[in-house]
């Protein structure tokens, strides 16, 4: 029997690591390189110039990440500012564009931003179509 066939037929469940370097943030990384680079064999250094792209990469991405989420967060105050607005105002919605419905509250979900109407119902905020002054039943819009 040969190592490989003894490795394959082991009944022992081999052990699986669901961590990798993109679980890793910018300082536990560059501790990484810093450790690489300290390590490294002398008469064979690596390319510190492909470690340092590698790190400026990252820290780009990581850069983008994070404007990514606070310009998603903002969008979101911004649509739930917009939708507080509304309240006490008449709507209607592209699903319906005939019917006149007060709104009471605003809620935010994972859906986005809500609004709570007269009748119970709710609808998201990208659906109104027209907008009334509480007292303008007749149809003028805002």
């Amino acid at each position: 029997m040969d190592a490989v066939s003894t490795a394959t037929e082991s009944s022992a469940p081999i052990a699986t690591v669901d961590k990798g370097f993109g679980t890793l943030d910018s300082d536990q990384f560059t501790q990484l390189i810093l450790t690489e680079l300290g390590n490294q064999d002398p008469l064979e250094p690596n390319d510190t110039g492909a470690l340092l792209e590698q790190l400026s990469t990252i820290r780009s991405i990581e850069s983008d990440t994070k404007l990514n989420d606070t310009l998603a967060s903002m969008v979101e105050r911004t649509d739930f500012t917009s939708a507080a607005g509304l309240i006490g105002k008449r709507v209607t919605t592209a699903e319906d564009p005939l019917t006149q419905l007060k709104v009471t509250s605003v809620l935010q979900n994972s859906d986005g931003v809500n609004l709570a109407l007269e009748d119970g119902s709710f609808v998201r905020l990208s659906s109104v179509s027209s907008v009334y002054a509480e007292d303008d039943a007749s149809g003028g819009a805002q």
